[in-house]
């Protein structure tokens, strides 16, 4: 098995580094970043967009017992999540940080709040809404699994010489 690469970092800092820049690539879409870190980076996100891509589809319905404005119960049918779903995503939740929904410049507080509305954890819905059906229709259309990001390098930095590059989800 290969040694893991360290990036001159104890364990504690270089986890929080990984964490940090797979969260902001699944949520942005592309990070620049030193070219080791960007290796790192890019085992980690495909992994965690492997393991939503197996598990998105797993829901339930199930009737709920809600109360109305009016104060009545009434029975009502949800989507939630199965066990293996409900798992990945506790999963997922565990190797990314939570980040928050920015409100855009042309919309309204009343548009942002009813945008915003029912989600807990925007970047996990993100992941599991978004992304996860996107690539597993790329591997039914390919017929492969995995390459779901992109490397391109943009040569040395000015300062310490470290080789840059564009980590991108296709």
């Amino acid at each position: 098995m290969a040694k893991p690469k360290q990036l001159g970092r104890r364990t504690d800092q270089r986890l929080a580094i990984l964490r940090n820049q797979v969260s902001v690539l699944l949520w942005n879409g592309r990070i620049e970043t030193t070219l080791a870190k960007a290796k790192a980076v890019r085992s980690a996100a495909e992994k965690i967009i492997t393991l939503a891509m197996n598990t998105y589809l797993d829901t339930l319905k199930v009737e709920k017992e809600v109360v109305n404005s009016k104060g009545v119960k009434v029975t009502k049918k949800v989507l939630i999540d199965g066990p293996t779903k409900l798992a990945a995503r506790r999963a997922i939740m565990g190797k990314v940080y939570h980040l928050e929904e920015v409100k855009t410049k042309e919309e309204t507080k009343r548009a942002f709040t009813a945008r915003t509305k029912n989600i807990n954890h925007p970047l996990i819905e993100k992941i599991f809404n978004e992304l996860a059906p996107k690539y597993s229709k790329r591997a039914k259309e390919l017929k492969q699994g995995g390459g779901y990001t992109r490397i391109l390098k943009l040569g040395n930095r000015r300062g310490d010489d470290a080789a840059i590059a564009i980590l991108e989800l296709v």
